[in-house]
């Protein structure tokens, strides 16, 4: 006797349902993707006790006729593709023809549709079509799903709480807002409005959904090439979250999960922002169809992209060319609350306690030692900067506070500028153009080092890469190194030091060496430590050669670890605090 047999349609709907239905969120996602493929511009998700009870969207979408209304809910029946070739070119949200049957086998749903001439009403329970009659005549479809996953009692019971599958919901709708700003969205749970956005263009849409904090501090981006058209905004700096969620991607509207893109974006703001911490975007991604694989998975978030180092450098260029172009001086306090905390203490400051506060605020200062910082060392810093914004502030020093905080002002207001973070930002960026110089001075009494075994193997294998830098390394003896010259941008007198500090940095990176990422860890460990220190009073005139150089950075905005270094106090800001202006 056969084993084999064919399964059942109801029994087949089913078990497709586990692939396309697992939460609440899978069945609006469905639901509401058919109604923008409908051409809607208006749609409303009502839902009731998260949807565990009712799930009901509304749409002003193309509606369907009798026939079609019928043939939906049948598995792989679809408008959308037709032949093998579609494949290649799908232009519509939904295509696979699945998501109607298999909501359909797991629940009870009613449909009322109307095309603009014809009206239908259908009734299915579990698969089966209980009624079919007349609908109302209102242009567009509008669907019910009640007692989802009823007759599947083992599906029903790994539901998580009404609140965490709502949350679901929630983001899932945001999204499509934000990746369809043209179309107008409504959610609700039982009776109360969680999201409206009018349809209007993406910042409103931005601001309805985020508030005003975020969509203010936007900058708009835009690049067009031969294969991509990408349009967005991004946020400033100052406006960053503690998880990857609020970074969005879309590509022909469609939502989607990279984690190329993402890893992209967040190299995008190297620099400007700590280490832990990720930028809010909002990025529209317009490509030709044949471009992209979004037959994958039956989510259809996870794509397969064409031509993606192209993509990568032009998103990785927008985003930079928007930061570089815009004025990003900090407003107080708007970083997150919990911002201030996580970031990283610098390795060669002392933490700033209360106690030591009151210490400094007793002690008389005296000016900051010629020995420890020399204006004209640093003046050989050549700037060809391009960045005009924060060059046409100019900035007039009037003290410092705490001998950490050189205070500023212009007809503007009052800046902030943490004397060590800005002179990080110097001389990082010193130390990475004269990498691309490539010069070196020879030392009258080479350095020895005596290093540890592995740390010797380490420095043997990249000597290669030392000797590229301008540091000329020699064995000397068991695990012993010679080095008789080193590049430019090395301090006097801190020779020994800077090349620890190198060798310290190959060592953590040796196993996933790249090597401007190994560059630029070097460049910042050894700014940092070449910097001026917090709690060290400085000179009006040292103040003002800091800020000479800053405002002449690439990045002034922000030390090589994200920390901001210029904060602003505008007058209007200063005159609420005083009650000045109401």
């Amino acid at each position: 006797m056969s084993k084999i047999k064919l399964m059942n349609e109801s029994l087949a709907n089913k078990i497709a349902a586990g692939e396309v239905i697992e939460r609440i969120a899978n069945v609006v996602k469905e639901l509401v993707e058919n109604s923008i493929d409908a051409g809607s511009t208006n749609i409303t998700v009502n839902l009731l006790d998260s949807g565990k009870t009712k799930i009901e969207v509304i749409d002003n979408g193309s509606g369907m006729d009798r026939s079609d209304a019928k043939l939906c809910f049948l598995r792989h029946a679809t408008s959308k593709v037709y032949n093998d070739d579609d494949l290649f070119f799908i232009n519509t949200l939904g295509f696979r023809g699945e998501a109607l049957a298999s909501i359909a086998s797991v629940s009870e749903v009613i449909l009322n549709t109307y095309d603009g001439k014809e009206s239908t009403s259908i009734t299915i329970k579990g698969s089966k079509i209980i009624s079919t009659t007349d609908g109302q005549k209102r242009k567009g479809t509008h669907i019910k799903v009640n007692k989802l996953f009823y007759n599947t009692p083992a599906r029903l019971k790994y539901l998580k709480s009404d609140r965490s599958e709502l949350n679901l919901v929630v983001s899932y709708i945001e999204k499509l807002s934000l990746a369809n700003p043209k179309i107008s969205f409504t959610l609700t749970n039982n009776n109360q409005t969680l999201i409206k956005t009018s349809g209007k263009n993406l910042l409103k849409a931005i601001n309805e959904i985020y508030g005003l904090e975020i969509s203010k501090n936007t900058i708009p981006i835009h690049l067009s090439s031969d294969d991509y058209d990408i349009d967005g905004f991004i946020c400033k700096p100052e406006i960053l979250k503690k998880n990857k969620n609020h970074m969005h991607v879309f590509i022909n509207g469609r939502v989607i999960k990279n984690f190329e893109l993402l890893k992209t974006i967040d190299e995008a703001y190297h620099t400007y922002k700590p280490d832990g911490f990720y930028p809010v975007v909002f990025i529209n991604i317009f490509t030709d169809p044949s471009l992209t694989d979004v037959n994958i998975h039956p989510t259809k978030q996870d794509i397969k992209i064409s031509k993606m180092a192209i993509l990568k450098t032009e998103i990785r260029d927008s985003i930079k060319n928007a930061l570089y172009s815009d004025n990003l001086v900090s407003s107080p306090l708007k970083f997150e609350e919990t911002l201030e905390s996580k970031l990283p203490i610098n390795l060669f400051e002392e933490p700033f306690e209360e106690t030591k506060e009151v210490e400094l605020v007793k002690r008389e200062y005296t000016a900051f030692s010629d020995s420890t910082f020399k204006v004209e060392e640093q003046s050989e810093f050549d700037f060809k900067s391009i960045n005009e914004q924060i060059r046409k502030i100019e900035l007039y020093p009037v003290g410092i506070a705490f001998g950490t905080y050189i205070i500023a002002e212009n007809k503007e207001g009052i800046y902030l500028i943490d004397q060590h973070a800005a002179q990080e930002r110097i001389n990082y960026e010193k130390i990475l153009r004269s990498f691309l110089k490539n010069e070196q001075i020879d030392m009258l009494v080479p350095i020895t080092m005596e290093l540890s075994t592995s740390e010797y193997d380490i420095v043997m294998k990249m000597k290669d890469k030392l000797i590229e830098m301008g540091f000329n390394i020699e064995p000397f003896g068991p695990n012993t190194i010679k080095i008789d010259s080193h590049p430019t941008w090395v301090k006097e007198s801190k020779e020994k030091d800077t090349i620890k500090e190198v060798i310290n940095v190959l060592t953590e990176e040796e196993k996933n060496f790249d090597a401007l990422k190994f560059n630029d860890k070097v460049a910042a460990t050894v700014a940092c430590k070449a910097s001026i220190k917090g709690n060290s009073r400085i000179t009006l005139d040292a103040a003002n050669f800091i800020l000479e150089q800053l405002v002449l950075c690439d990045n002034p905005y922000n030390c090589p670890h994200g920390r901001p270094t210029i904060i602003k106090f505008t007058i209007y800001e200063l005159e609420k605090m005083f009650k000045r202006s109401m």
